[in-house]
């Protein structure tokens, strides 16, 4: 009876302050340039007032006050529409009923605030916890939930809403991120209309396959770079997730994003506490170019590990070798490696398994020894002979995984997940092991933990996953299957802890079969992820162009290599756009090919820290044009790079010129083309040329002056004088 009580008390005080007051109570939470306004309603439930653009007046805050869209609303009582929660009490009682509490904000310096709006259902001893992280400077908010309880018996989960959110506009304009294997992130816009659109993923481990949870959202008018009104959202969670959109019969538009309720109704023990992934996002007035470079300051500074440090650039075997290789064929890779000037070399799949080694996708996965047929000397002996050649030394791995035909297959039949009573479902030839066990995950950290302690000079690690979950059943679970698909990411994320408290500046490449997992759940661990198997460079242009949008460039792993009909130049070029890598045999290049190489390799590491630290300015889109152009400009705006690629065009299409975006207006640049073929000279017009920001913001740049070349591309410095 006493916590009743309590709840009766609180009410007892909002009521007051309302009465006294003649206004509802407010809970602010604000960045630098929106705000988002909770009140507090007579019947002492939470409203959502507002969310936008921060009003400029204080008094007009004030005024922002409407009851009108509950802000986390339960399942089972009056609401007529999607439901943010949905709980089943120990009793039976399918509803849940939440009133406000209390909140509670903590400052960490002048950029972020903690907010914790407590919610309580007055019937039941349930607590619902909204938290926001708003980060002022950035733009940035990221919100979660939490839910806790203290029945007498497990209560089930069946919704539970990272966040939802209201908007009112007269349009809704949805730009969303879909693909397949090869052909990923291809940017869709559409107008939503009455009823409820969802982007969603039943895949479990490769989630974001099919779909991305990633998004803008735009009001009244589809936004472009510069222009409109939107946010851009994103959920942090490398599983199963829900992004809906519902307008309703007065055109208001409920926005919730979450983990996917599918196959999952959670059982939820007293006591326990379940947390939601986040959901982040950011407002903008000033078209979809700002909301992204918010996301990716945000992101270098806050959740991706070092990423306000430099990136390695690094050759990889895998497109030289696939699994055919020897201790010998990968030192002569060492010296293309040196040769090109490249930090490190990555040994791909191929490189384990004794009783079955691993010489095709069929075996040895889980078998994480040594291959002593194909390395008889071991690892140490690469990482040495790497190492003489001022190289550093990286190794993939795929420790979720399990080949049926493998030693662990035949010691632990039971760490796998698979439907009793059925066939064993195969996707590449494996199977995948639960990780929800905790002996399973004990044995995947020891196995990456013990590789990196025995062989101290492993300096990268590329993590993939190549199969989703099908035929899905845990043996440690039991009668819990519900919790399954959650509680795999959950217990991935579990291990990746403990794996960053004991190696916290490792890099890591998140990698799912390409980019079938790439959110900032996954990058809160990883330093950059594996964007697509389809490395053509035309295609790249589109698929970097896709994660552009919502992650930063020194987290898009991007290589040159042999795939594609495209030249070198144009393939090295826009590899260069993102995080520069290799995945070539360099002794197949030609001479001039090689000298062009090692001198776009010297250019990269000259320029880089202006593609990984810049502000991304998205000038000509792909979707748009036969070509794309986009630049970086630093944060002093005394440097800029300017990439600009030709696509596939008509005979005789017409190529405008190109404003540039970022430059201080006052100060005088200088353009130089770079990257140029070996004994190249520069033919553009403007080469060595002079002029104001502010020139080449409002007339522009002729980029494709003289005979147009389908499939080539430039590269362009911009210096301050």
């Amino acid at each position: 009876m006493k916590k009743y009580h309590c709840i009766f008390v609180v009410l007892l005080f909002v009521n007051s302050l309302v009465a006294l007051a003649g206004t509802a109570p407010q809970l602010r939470i604000e960045t630098k340039n929106s705000l988002l306004v909770f009140t507090v309603g007579s019947n002492g439930k939470l409203y959502q007032s507002y969310f936008g653009q921060k009003p400029s007046h204080p008094e007009d805050v004030e005024l922002l006050q409407s009851t009108r869209h509950e802000a986390y609303i339960g399942a089972g009582m009056g609401d007529l529409f999607e439901p943010a929660i949905r709980m089943v009490h120990a009793d039976g009682n399918p509803s849940l009923d939440l009133v406000y509490a209390g909140h509670k904000t903590e400052r960490k310096g002048d950029d972020l605030s903690l907010t914790v709006i407590t919610l309580k259902d007055p019937k039941y001893p349930v607590e619902v916890l909204l938290h926001f992280s708003a980060y002022f400077k950035d733009d940035v908010l990221k919100t979660w939930t939490e839910i806790k309880h203290q029945e007498k018996k497990a209560v089930t989960l069946s919704n539970y809403a990272s966040s939802m959110l209201h908007f009112e506009a007269s349009k809704y304009w949805l730009s969303q991120f879909d693909g397949d294997y090869m052909t990923e992130m291809r940017m869709k816009e559409s107008l939503l209309t009455s009823g409820i659109k969802i982007l969603d993923s039943k895949l479990g481990t490769r989630a974001h396959m099919y779909r991305a949870p990633a998004f803008f959202l735009s009001f009244n008018k589809p936004s472009d770079e510069n222009t409109g009104e939107l946010i851009a959202g994103t959920l942090a969670w490398s599983g199963n997730f829900q992004c809906s959109f519902e307008i309703d019969q007065q055109n208001s538009l409920r926005m919730i994003n979450g983990m996917n309720p599918w196959a999952s109704e959670y059982k939820l023990p007293a006591g326990k506490r379940f947390e939601t992934p986040a959901f982040i996002f950011t407002y903008s007035n000033k078209g979809k170019g700002q909301a992204s470079r918010n996301l990716h300051r945000w992101a270098r500074k806050y959740e991706v590990p070092d990423g306000e440090q430099p990136r390695l650039t690094l050759l990889n075997n895998w497109e030289a070798t696939h699994m055919d290789f020897n201790q010998d064929v990968l030192v002569e890779l060492f010296d293309g490696a040196k040769q090109l000037g490249v930090d490190l070399f990555l040994l791909d799949d191929g490189w384990f398994g004794n009783k079955y080694p691993r010489d095709a996708d069929k075996t040895a996965l889980g078998d994480w020894q040594v291959d002593q047929k194909k390395l008889p000397a071991g690892l140490g002996h690469l990482i040495k002979a790497a190492g003489s050649r001022d190289l550093k030394f990286g190794i993939w791995l795929e420790p979720e995984m399990i080949s049926p035909k493998s030693e662990l297959y035949e010691q632990h039949p039971d760490w796998i997940l698979k439907l009793p009573n059925r066939e064993e479902s195969y996707s590449r030839n494996q199977l995948v092991l639960d990780l929800i066990n905790p002996k399973v995950q004990d044995f995947v950290f020891n196995t990456v933990n013990d590789l990196l302690q025995q062989n101290p000079g492993i300096a990268f690690i590329k993590w993939d996953c190549n199969r989703m979950l099908t035929n899905t059943y845990s043996p440690f679970l039991k009668e819990n299957q519900g919790n399954l698909f959650i509680d795999y990411t959950k217990s991935l994320y579990a291990i990746m802890e403990r794996l960053r408290k004991k190696h916290p500046h490792l890099p890591i490449m998140l990698c799912a079969g390409g980019g079938g997992r790439v959110d900032y759940g996954g990058l809160k661990y990883f330093t950059e992820f594996w964007p697509s198997d389809n490395t053509d460079g035309l295609e790249r242009v589109f698929i970097q162009w896709g994660y552009l949008n919502f992650f930063p460039s020194l987290t898009v792993s991007s290589h040159v290599t042999s795939m594609g009909k495209q030249s070198l130049k144009f393939r090295t070029d826009v590899a260069m756009m993102g995080k520069l890598g290799y995945d070539i045999r360099v002794k197949n290049l030609s001479p001039e090919e090689i000298r062009f190489s090692v001198a776009a390799v010297k250019n990269y590491k000259r320029i880089s820290e202006v593609i990984w630290f810049g502000d991304l300015y998205r000038l000509v889109s792909p979707y748009e044009e036969s070509r794309a152009v986009l630049m970086y400009v630093n944060e002093d705006k005394n440097k800029a790079v300017l990439f600009s690629y030709l696509l596939n065009f008509r005979r005789k299409e017409y190529m405008g010129k190109v404003l540039l975006s970022g430059l201080e207006p006052d100060r005088k640049y200088k353009i130089k083309e770079i990257n140029l073929l070996p004994d190249a000279v520069s033919t553009h017009p403007d080469e060595g040329k002079s002029y104001t920001g502010d020139y080449l913001m409002k007339v522009g740049l002729n980029l494709s002056a003289g005979k147009i070349v389908p499939l080539s591309s430039a590269v362009f410095e911009l210096i301050a004088e």
